[in-house]
């Protein structure tokens, strides 16, 4: 039996599909999947999401503690210090560059270019290598109008906890 129009349906009271419940009229036993609970499964399938982006779900808190969305960092000075979150989706250690690495953050609006030096590298290896999601503290430079976040330190940061592989160049 294929699904009909009237499977799924919206009610005033819930702008939310109700789950359809089959033929017998059966409820599904399965509780409805949060926001969270279907990126992650997204991920897990498919290794990206078509939902928002798992920074998207933190943002409220980290706009009221200061940290900066990767769009928000055009317009700002460059030399001023910083904050950034966001996903790690590059990770680069090039030969020619002298030990620093070199890091891409995604967020909801886009990316942010990190440059770790080679002692905070050191510091701060395991985290920087393992940790899906950092949080960059550091200084502003814009330079040939590349923006970049100098990093002075890193945390990881907990969002929801999705797999994905990251391109890691080292």
């Amino acid at each position: 039996m294929g699904v009909g129009p009237h499977a799924i349906r919206k009610t005033a009271e819930s702008p939310r599909a109700r789950p359809w419940h089959g033929e017998a009229g059966a409820p599904s036993p399965l509780a409805p999947m949060t926001e969270a609970e279907r990126i992650v499964a997204d991920y897990a399938g498919m290794g990206l999401t078509l939902g928002r982006h798992p920074m998207a779900l933190r943002r409220e808190d980290l706009a009221l503690r200061g940290i900066l969305r990767a769009i928000d960092l055009r317009s700002t000075r460059h030399g001023r210090r910083v904050r950034v979150a966001g996903m790690v989706i590059t990770r680069q250690r090039p030969g020619t560059a002298k030990g620093f690495v070199f890091l891409t953050l995604e967020d909801e609006t886009g990316i942010a270019n990190i440059i770790v030096r080679p002692d905070l590298f050191a510091r701060a290896r395991l985290m920087i290598l393992e940790e899906p999601f950092l949080l960059v503290h550091g200084v502003l430079q814009t330079q040939d109008g590349v923006i970049s976040v100098r990093a002075e330190g890193v945390q990881g940061l907990k969002t929801v906890n999705v797999e994905f592989d990251a391109h890691d160049f080292y």
